[in-house]
């Protein structure tokens, strides 16, 4: 295939920053989980665009932070390994917050690297501001460092998303598909499954809760002699048993609606519908526990 490209990309920027909700309309479906809560995503999920004239695969990373946590540690060294290994970096800042510390911070950290790695800057939810503020964010955005790029976005009315898709695959080599026609992601379902309840147990709870919540799919079987049926069995893990409270809620009701959503979007995912079993386990300040964290998957 004459000038096919074929590459990785990724997404970075502070917690927040709307890489989520760009990998998804990029993609043009949910593979990566959006949440108004910062620091949800904690595995490089990678989304699959397919072009005709090139494959890009979007690799989602955590939102990179200064960490107080092993677990923060951890994710932080997460983000600076996948760096060193895509194509191209997009560095996401939301139109409708002023360029602070942590942008700078993040600034910082990737001017390391653009020598060698494009970057492009990228001002998100354009949407939410007027075109004055837009314009003020993009220069704001120009002071911070050398882009090889910027353009401003939004995920929510599709304001140029093919063209962010354009200027991110002009940037990767000439090569062969990496993944079949169709493919989405390559994370396993488990994963996926894991996350989109991870998301449905963050909508709605306090700010001191994100960080303490951890999802483990322990069993993920088709119903015995019935081919329309999974059955799924899943750990929701928190530190303390306070927060075992907050997410159970009154007589077990928002653990009851955290199910129901969850079970909507993975029957969705999955194309079949589910026979959804949650339990809630307390696992004591795992962040902190490099045992616990490898159990459950970091």
């Amino acid at each position: 295939m004459d000038g096919y490209r074929s590459g990785f990309a990724c997404f970075v920027g502070r917690p927040n920053a709307g890489k989520s909700t760009l990998t998804n309309a990029l993609v043009g479906t949910k593979v990566a989980i959006t949440s108004s809560k910062p620091q949800t995503t904690r595995h490089t999920i990678r989304g699959i665009v397919h072009r005709e004239d090139g494959q890009l695969i979007l690799v989602d990373t955590p939102g990179l932070h200064r960490p107080r946590t092993l677990l923060g540690q951890r994710l932080n060294d997460l983000v600076r390994e996948t760096w060193s290994e895509v194509d191209v970096v997009g560095f996401c800042v939301p139109a409708d917050q002023k360029v602070g510390p942590g942008d700078k911070f993040i600034a910082a950290e990737l001017a390391k690297i653009a020598k060698r790695t494009p970057v492009i800057g990228i001002v998100t939810k354009t949407d939410l501001v007027p075109q004055q503020q837009v314009l003020e964010q993009l220069i704001a955005l120009q002071e911070v460092m050398e882009f090889a790029e910027i353009i401003p976005v939004s995920a929510v009315d599709g304001y140029q998303v093919d063209t962010l898709s354009d200027l991110l695959l002009g940037k990767l080599p000439e090569g062969p598909p990496l993944y079949p026609d169709g493919e989405l992601t390559d994370e396993p379902e488990q994963t996926l499954v894991a996350e989109l309840i991870r998301e449905a147990a963050l909508e709605g709870v306090r700010d001191e809760l994100p960080h303490s919540i951890a999802v483990v799919v322990e069993e993920m079987l088709p119903r015995e002699g019935r081919d329309d049926l999974v059955d799924i069995h899943a750990n929701v893990f928190v530190e303390r048993p306070s927060q075992k409270a907050i997410i159970l809620g009154h007589r077990g009701e928002r653990l009851k609606q955290v199910g129901i959503t969850s079970r909507h979007q993975i029957e969705k995912l999955l194309g079949t519908r589910v026979y959804l079993d949650l339990h809630i386990k307390i696992a004591k300040d795992w962040q902190r526990d490099p045992k616990q964290l490898r159990r459950l998957g970091f």
